[in-house]
């Protein structure tokens, strides 16, 4: 890579990060130079607002009885005490809050602007590997997942639950180990206006994926949740495209799904705020493979000691990811689905010392370990869903990370 193009981004040691959107701006290819510069190991997260990456430990957030926000305030204060003006914490937390996060912070980070603002994110990517490299092993089997999803409209009408989430998985083994960088590459230039992440969770174990939903951003005093219920697949014939859009934006079934997730994020998300807005419908947001309803819920902090990460926790999981009552939904989802989330609906995202940060539900997401990836996809289940287009819109939300690293499932 040209050396011009990295002295282009900024090295974050001991100064405040900069706003991306701040003058003087970056050059073009500030962003694109990040994400080729990425390696396995580093941490990369590209979000509308910014493009992180960052090299190294500093310092681990320690797993601990006490709330993971107060752990990383903790460890930020450590740090900064230790002489680092301006330390971000970057990293990964599980669907379980009681398992262990994989949270650092980095010795250095290095920022750009969004991806979605460089022009050169339209440049052509090298091609992913023929489909014939992968082994793919389906966890449950499709049929199966269907008689899950079956059963549980059956529990819904009898009043055991109103919702919940069930996720399925393909592992994909392949003969050598996964291209992760040019697996990076293709999912953020896919959606480049999206969450794309790729980050360590263990030794020899990396999670990548393209998310659209923001669990919750604080740049200051202003709170923003994006979240996300109701999806259709997409279609490559633009008139059919349009037609689901269309169907998903009138869909009862779909609407009422939403306005629960909205609902939910409202009533947590209002202790936090002095003023509070929420839309009184939704709107569509597309990705390369799904159409989403979507409704983006803005705030204004009552509190400037309460860190993006604390609403965060206390916003997970909301319904869209697990299902209402909460408890109960869990506990369907432990009976239900054969293998542990792990990471897969937890959260991704940064945060800095005075409270601000991005925390995105991982979603759309692979952890990859020696020669296997494993893929994750899930649907709401309401008491009118049917099994099949369930398991046909997890088989489309498998799409996003199966045309990464050219498989056919």
């Amino acid at each position: 890579m040209p050396t011009a193009r990295q002295t282009d981004t900024h090295t974050i040691t001991s100064k405040t990060l900069p706003d991306p959107h701040s003058s003087p701006p970056f050059p073009v290819g500030a962003a694109t130079a990040l994400l080729d510069a990425y390696r396995p190991g580093d941490r990369f997260l590209a979000t509308p607002t910014r493009t992180l990456l960052a090299h190294g430990v500093r310092a681990q957030v320690p797993h601990g009885p006490e709330p993971v926000a107060e752990r990383v305030a903790a460890t930020l204060r450590t740090v900064r005490s230790e002489g680092a003006a301006a330390p971000l914490v970057v990293g990964a937390l599980p669907f379980d809050p009681c398992a262990p996060a994989a949270l650092v912070v980095p010795e250095t980070v290095r920022t750009g602007p969004p991806l979605a603002a460089d022009p050169l994110t339209v440049l052509p990517v090298g091609r992913p590997p023929t489909a014939g490299t992968w082994t793919i092993r389906p966890e449950p089997e499709p049929a199966v997942y269907g008689k899950s999803v079956a059963s549980a409209v059956e529990r819904m009408f009898k009043g055991e639950f109103s919702k919940v989430v069930l996720a399925r998985t393909l592992e994909l083994t392949g003969t050598g180990e996964p291209d992760l960088p040019g697996m990076l590459q293709r999912l953020a230039r896919t959606d480049p206006k999206g969450y794309t992440f790729a980050l360590p969770t263990a030794p020899a174990r990396t999670l990548l994926g393209a998310s659209p939903e923001l669990l919750v951003s604080r740049n200051g005093d202003r709170l923003v949740s994006n979240p996300l219920a109701g999806s259709t697949p997409r279609s490559d014939d633009l008139a059919e495209d349009v037609r689901r859009a269309a169907a998903l934006l009138d869909s009862a079934k779909d609407l009422h799904e939403h306005a629960v997730v909205v609902d939910a994020v409202h009533q947590a998300l209002a202790p936090y705020c002095a003023t509070i807005d929420v839309p009184a419908r939704p709107s569509l947001i597309r990705t390369a493979t799904m159409w989403h309803l979507s409704t983006t819920v803005t705030g204004t902090l009552a509190r400037p000691e309460v860190s993006a990460l604390e609403i965060a926790c206390a916003l997970h999981p909301t319904p869209a990811i697990c299902g209402t009552p909460t408890d109960v939904a869990r506990q369907v989802i432990d009976e239900y689905e054969p293998f542990g989330r792990g990471f897969y609906t937890g959260m991704v995202g940064w945060g800095d010392a005075e409270g601000n940060g991005e925390w995105v539900i991982t979603l759309r997401c692979a952890e990859a370990e020696g020669h296997a990836l494993r893929l994750y996809a899930g649907a709401g289940v309401v008491s009118a869903s049917e099994p099949e287009a369930e398991t046909t819109e997890t088989a489309a939300k498998f799409r996003t990370f199966l045309n990464a690293v050219g498989a056919d499932a």
